[in-house]
């Protein structure tokens, strides 16, 4: 107040802004809260701390106006800043929120842009705007006298071309024509119609190519085939904001009320392709094959059928085979204590088996490749992986090669009612005070606990059976 006194504040320029993008399901409050506090807290403590005279102007988004898939609480927060320009300036005193599009600067959303979300933004009518015509615009704003502006650059031959469903509602009025043109697209009823006059495989194969075409589209490809129909969606680059954009351009085309978790629910275009095709004729998507083991056939009448196996275990097990010829040749698994782990091992060793918080032992059985773990190819980020207790990583490797083993598709496995049931020993991995590396400390809470095991393998391999964790102690060891 003292400083306020003796330095009048003119104008305060708010240009704070914080991404943490997602689907609305995947949004927790620390996420929303995280995004809110640097628009509305930061405005409010600053409107509390300046005089009436103060002229306020506060850099808002067009997410706010116009919404955008997937950035849910980015949109209210900068909705937030909309609705406060019109409060503080309806009480008289000098305020703008400028609602920008995107801007070329480096370092702004633009800058962070791969090609493919440039290009996603442009089919949806937003162009970046350049240095020299956000500061023109920048200055016109201040003269306007106006609460709100949305300083955006738009491409209007692209707000044409897109569906009525992709034009944000406050810019129909630049496109009507279109719009109306553009609202013939399929409905449920028509395109449910010419499917239902094509053969089974005719049917797949439309829909497939459905699904591909728009799935290429929002992926910006050329052509449909370079879509490839068994590779999931997050392989093949989607992330929430493209899934949402899938799910809105799929709703277009087929007239069908889809859910936003479309792509996590159904993930791959063949699975995305036959689920559509139910909804559209009412039918339940055809059951997933049972697959046939190659190298065992059980009787029909057989209670439980072992129809493949996988390890790991000390002495360099990695397979049923490894442990068979190690039975065969009489060795054992035991080895020095690893080097790569970050032990004090020569710390730890003291030849008095009283000593406590010291091992008199210099051997034991250990997995020495348990740090060997491609996170990627299972869908986890390595951060993710690093906070996950080695049992479930072993685990998720070993189910693979289980399925491998019997000759069997992983992916062929989605959506059946396969269940898991894991025997797990204790875990104290990421547990005792320790320096924790950035980002981790979230993932540890899953990545820790036991319960978590089995329904990590099923939710990897899209198993839709029971999925029961058992602490069975020493004896899973």
């Amino acid at each position: 107040a003292r400083l306020l006194a003796a330095h009048p504040v003119d104008s305060v320029v708010h240009t704070a802004g914080v991404l943490d993008d997602g689907v609305i399901a995947a949004l927790t409050p620390e996420r929303v809260r995280a995004v809110l506090a640097p628009k509305a807290d930061a405005v409010l403590h600053l409107d509390e701390l300046t005089d009436d005279r103060t002229t306020f102007v506060m850099f808002s988004s067009a997410a706010g106006v116009f919404g955008n898939p997937g950035q849910g609480n980015y949109a209210a927060a900068n909705a937030f800043l909309d609705a406060f320009a019109r409060h503080r300036s309806a009480q008289g005193r000098p305020t703008v929120s400028l609602a920008w599009g995107l801007w070329e600067q480096e370092g702004a959303m633009a800058d962070t842009l791969d090609a493919a979300g440039r290009s996603r933004m442009a089919r949806s009518g937003v162009l970046a705007l350049t240095t020299e015509d956000g500061l023109r615009l920048f200055d016109a704003a201040l003269a306007a006298d106006e609460p709100l502006l949305v300083p955006v650059r738009l491409d209007t031959a692209a707000l044409r071309e897109g569906a009525a469903q992709t034009v944000p509602a406050p810019l129909r009025g630049l496109v009507r024509n279109s719009v109306r043109g553009t609202a013939q697209r399929a409905t449920t009823g028509s395109l449910a119609d010419r499917l239902a006059g094509l053969t089974g495989d005719e049917r797949a194969e439309a829909l497939l190519e459905l699904v591909r075409g728009e799935v290429a589209a929002v992926l910006g490809h050329s052509s449909p085939r370079a879509v490839q129909p068994t590779h999931a969606f997050q392989d093949l680059g989607f992330d929430s904001l493209t899934a949402v954009e899938l799910r809105n351009r799929l709703t277009g085309a087929t007239g069908l009320r889809l859910p936003a978790t479309l792509v996590f629910d159904h993930p791959t275009p063949t699975a995305l392709a036959r689920h559509i095709g139910g909804e559209l004729l009412d039918e339940a998507p055809a059951a997933t094959a049972r697959p046939t083991a190659r190298r065992t056939v059980a009787d029909a009448d057989e209670p439980v059928a072992i129809v493949g196996m996988s390890c790991r275990l000390p002495g360099g097990v990695r397979s049923p085979e490894d442990l068979w010829r190690l039975v065969a040749a009489g060795r054992d698994g035991i080895s020095r204590f690893p080097e790569d782990r970050g032990w004090d091992i020569e710390g730890l060793y003291d030849p008095d088996p009283e000593r406590l918080g010291k091992t008199y032992a210099r051997d034991g059985g250990f997995l020495h490749e348990a740090a060997e773990f491609d996170a990627g190819f299972f869908g986890i980020s390595p951060r993710e992986a690093l906070a996950m207790d080695p049992q479930q990583r072993l685990l998720l490797e070993a189910s693979w090669e289980a399925f491998e083993g019997a000759g069997i598709d992983p992916a062929a496995m989605r959506g059946s009612r396969t269940g898991v049931f894991t025997g797990l020993m204790y875990h104290d991995y990421g547990q005792g005070p320790r320096e924790l590396p950035e980002g981790v400390e979230g993932l540890l809470t899953t990545g820790g606990s036991g319960s978590v095991a089995s329904g990590r393998v099923s939710y990897t391999f899209g198993l839709e059976g029971p999925a029961v964790t058992v602490d069975t102690a020493c004896s899973s060891s």
